[in-house]
């Protein structure tokens, strides 16, 4: 490799060294189980101080498309406490087998508490129940059911429709009264729907015994890891325990230690690929040519979207992969993808030849990548390896994206000298468009899969890495059919890292 290269990759190497001696140790005593509770086999994780015995207990259950281990930095800090925290994975999320849905999902949290209780690892006048968005919806209605000290709801996920929020945008309906000793808490970036509802659900409550509370400059994923955040849940669970108002706030190292390790990787990623994938630029332009006009091909996507969005609104083709929403977004490329196979099937013909050792060194890297990010994840910071029951989606996945990333990269054409940034500009902008249909599913059409909105942002940043990646192997290997697979090996992992099985 040039010398450049060789800087890049051995700076990536050692930040992800860093990030593993920020991430990994912890003074935190954790332990993982499966408990089984009513038939939900829950994988739960209980996290306390090495030294000292348990002053209380706390249940924290996590959102959706989440699972416990993001949720390390309130369990640390309640274990700070000396209390003794159960984060559970909810069924269809992390290392708990589906299937899941948010009835599904309260059954089994409610589950869990009353086999703690009934075991004697919990006492009722000692427990507080906590959880973020989908699980602060959850804490709440099982609190209102099963008598406990408290309750801490943060970022609640709506059960009205009220404020700007529709009914299909409900995971929950009938909203129980707020039980007594609640804190509701929000941060001050979130949409004012959230907000207003959350205020809403204390506003029920005349006795003086629940508190709202907006965390200022704290958006609905970043609240998880806003120390303001952590003082005022601290504070909340010792008034209510009689606990001692001193306790440390949790480090932020694993979080330090998480995103650096993630840049090392995408620093290494770079010469890996170029390495691994060769060279064959002369054979790219000999074969496919130049692309569509830019114009055409606005149209082209703006239309076909649209038409793609109305279809599944009667036919949703990938029911069976059965991953909650994910099975709307793998139908809406599947069906896009056919469609433009069809419009432009000369040129798409002639992409389709490719080396065999194209497609094998494409795909070897990126298998490669996906192993590595998840596990690095998985290991920091979110429960991202994949089980057993997402690997058996995996190669069905995979079948079902091909065919939009093969036409988009037929589409765009070969990556020429001076121009990639404007391809890159190009490649975003069309999914963009895409993107703006299935919004306009949810916004004007009521079809209910909020997922696609709540999981915007991960999903931007998500292209742009997988995007830049592909652009490289379209690079080195001059095949758009090798370049296709690369980015579909790697969205088909990502869709199932972050959809719920169910």
């Amino acid at each position: 490799m040039k010398s450049r290269k060789f800087i890049r990759a051995s700076a990536g190497v050692l930040l992800c060294a860093a990030g593993y001696w920020l991430a990994v140790p912890t003074p935190y005593r954790e332990r993982s189980f499966v408990i089984d509770a009513a038939g939900c086999r829950l994988a739960t994780t209980i996290v306390e101080r090495r030294e000292g015995g348990s002053q209380g207990s706390v249940l924290l259950f996590h959102g959706i498309s989440a699972n416990k281990k993001i949720m390390s930095y309130f369990a640390r800090g309640f274990a700070e406490q000396g209390l003794r925290v159960y984060v559970p994975d909810l069924p269809g999320h992390g290392r708990t087998p589906g299937p899941f849905s948010p009835a599904r999902a309260e059954q089994c949290g409610e589950a869990l508490l009353r086999e703690l209780l009934g075991r004697g690892m919990a006492d009722a006048n000692r427990t507080i129940l906590a959880g973020h968005s989908m699980g602060g919806a959850i804490a709440e209605r099982i609190a209102s059911r099963v008598q406990v000290a408290g309750l801490i709801s943060i970022s609640p996920a709506p059960m009205r429709a009220a404020h700007g929020v529709t009914a299909e945008k409900v995971l929950f309906g009938d909203p129980p009264d707020l039980p007594p000793h609640s804190l509701v808490m929000v941060g001050s970036l979130e949409l004012e729907s959230m907000r207003a509802n959350a205020a809403d659900l204390v506003a029920t409550r005349s006795d003086g015994t629940a508190k709202y509370m907006e965390i200022r400059g704290a958006s609905h994923v970043s609240v998880l890891f806003n120390s303001a955040a952590m003082r005022t849940s601290q504070e909340w669970s010792a008034q209510i325990l009689n606990l001692p108002a001193t306790a440390a706030l949790p480090s932020h190292r694993p979080l330090i230690g998480a995103l650096a390790g993630f840049v090392g990787i995408l620093l290494i990623a770079g010469p890996f690929l170029r390495e691994t994938a060769g060279k064959n630029r002369n054979e790219e332009i000999a074969a496919t040519g130049a692309s569509a006009g830019m114009p055409r091909l606005f149209v082209e996507f703006a239309a076909g979207s649209v038409l793609i969005v109305l279809v599944l609104r009667i036919w949703i083709p990938l029911k069976a992969i059965r991953l909650f929403q994910g099975d709307y977004l793998a139908s809406f490329l599947l069906l896009f993808g056919a469609l433009l196979l069809v419009m432009h099937w000369s040129g798409v013909r002639s992409a389709l030849s490719s080396s065999p050792r194209h497609l094998l060194a494409a795909g070897f890297a990126g298998i490669v990548l996906l192993l590595i990010a998840t596990a690095w994840f998985d290991l920091t910071f979110y429960e991202a390896w994949l089980t057993g029951a997402k690997w058996a989606r995996f190669p069905f996945l995979l079948l079902a994206l091909f065919p939009y990333l093969m036409a988009e990269e037929t589409l765009l054409g070969p990556v020429e000298r001076g121009k990639k940034w404007r391809r890159l500009a190009l490649a975003l902008s069309l999914r963009l468009i895409a993107w703006g249909a299935l919004m306009a599913g949810i916004v004007i059409l009521h079809n209910g899969e909020i997922l696609m909105g709540l999981l915007a942002l991960y999903m931007g940043v998500f292209n742009l890495i997988q995007r830049s990646s592909m652009d490289i192997v379209r690079n080195e290997t001059g095949s758009a059919a090798a370049t296709a697979l690369f980015g579909a090996i790697l969205l088909a992992g990502f869709c199932l890292v972050i959809f719920p099985l169910t």
